[in-house]
């Protein structure tokens, strides 16, 4: 089995028999449009991708006079068309908000062909010389609830004591969800596992990297079966709104809202990059939602509420980088 997996937050490079992991961790700033990203560290461990927690300090600083672009590594990105995939993991005696699923699954359908989603365009793959960008198509495939028991806990951690999963074990939900409802993997489907509140996850046993202390979500790959599976570990950011929230609740569901944003981070770094730091990243391995991570821009819509509206529903949603203005953006190019 080949994986690689990448974080909001923590960014990871590309694994397979190598287990590397690039890790990214920004500062939390608030930026208006077009404005440049923060400063971002890089660290080296298991092969994932993640998108690390709110005013999380570097633990490198560098010091940089302009912020490099992406950068294309020849890999593929999800071209003609983005499907996702919900898998809301949700055991008798566990709980989510209300409207969670909901509010997540209308996301999912609202932003294919949205002025966000648009920014992804101008990049693209190269195949047998010609390049290819991504169109703006995104849509949810399908959507599933699985009240099935949480496995036995692969990690511990203090911050979620009664349930921590591991990648292995998030994979592994993964590949039962696929079958048992007769999906197809590829690379342009991705997997989105959202679990509980109040569940956690580590990268593995070690229980050194960790949900709401090290990052908010991560996305990744690996193969099953002869196909490569693109995922997401999507853990409940109302655990901890501190680590992994947003200051705004445009539909009046601040976990759903919190969530949200994670997702668009992971969503639009899995369109440019699935198989993580192969296709989009710059010189230091952030991809298109590391270089802008908690930056919102301007929160003007909805009562100051929201900063973007499709399809008449309103979110607020990280701006993503643009290399053609060199900065983050919440629409391009």
């Amino acid at each position: 089995m080949k994986h690689h997996r990448k974080f909001l937050l923590a960014g990871i490079a590309p694994v397979a028999s190598t287990l590397a992991i690039l890790a990214l961790v920004f500062v939390f700033v608030v930026n208006s449009v077009g404005a440049a990203p923060a400063t971002a560290a890089a660290h080296v461990a298991n092969g994932r991708h993640a998108l690390g927690i709110r005013g999380h300090v570097p633990a490198v600083n560098e010091s940089r006079t302009s912020t490099p672009k992406l950068r294309y590594h020849g890999g593929p990105v999800m071209q003609a068309q983005e499907v996702s995939y919900a898998i809301f993991w949700e055991p008798s005696g566990w709980t989510v908000s209300s409207t969670y699923n909901s509010l997540i699954e209308r996301w999912f359908g609202d932003v294919g062909g949205s002025v966000l989603y648009n920014n992804n365009t101008q990049y693209y793959q190269v195949v047998s010389g010609t390049r290819q960008h991504i169109v703006n198509k995104s849509s949810l495939g399908a959507a599933w609830i699985d009240t099935a028991a949480y496995p036995a806990s692969g990690c511990t951690d203090t911050i979620t004591p009664k349930e921590c999963l591991t990648d292995a074990q998030i994979q592994a939900e993964v590949t039962h969800a696929i079958s048992v409802n007769g999906w197809t993997a590829g690379l342009n489907h991705e997997f989105f596992v959202f679990t509980a509140k109040n569940v956690g996850s580590c990268f593995d046993s070690s229980s050194t990297t960790c949900a709401f202390s090290y990052y908010c979500a991560y996305h990744g790959n690996y193969t099953s079966g002869g196909s490569p599976v693109i995922y997401a570990n999507m853990p409940y950011t109302g655990t901890d709104l501190t680590a992994c929230g947003v200051s705004t609740t445009p539909n009046n569901d601040i976990d759903a809202d919190s969530t949200i944003n994670v997702t668009s981070h992971e969503q639009m770094e899995s369109v440019t990059d699935p198989e993580p730091n192969s296709a989009w990243a710059d010189s230091s391995g952030a991809e298109i939602g590391d270089k802008c991570a908690w930056m919102f821009g301007s929160v003007t819509l909805d009562g100051n509420k929201a900063n973007v509206q499709f399809n008449g529903h309103f979110y607020i949603v990280q701006q993503e980088f643009d290399n053609k203005v060199d900065g983050c953006v919440l629409k391009g190019p």
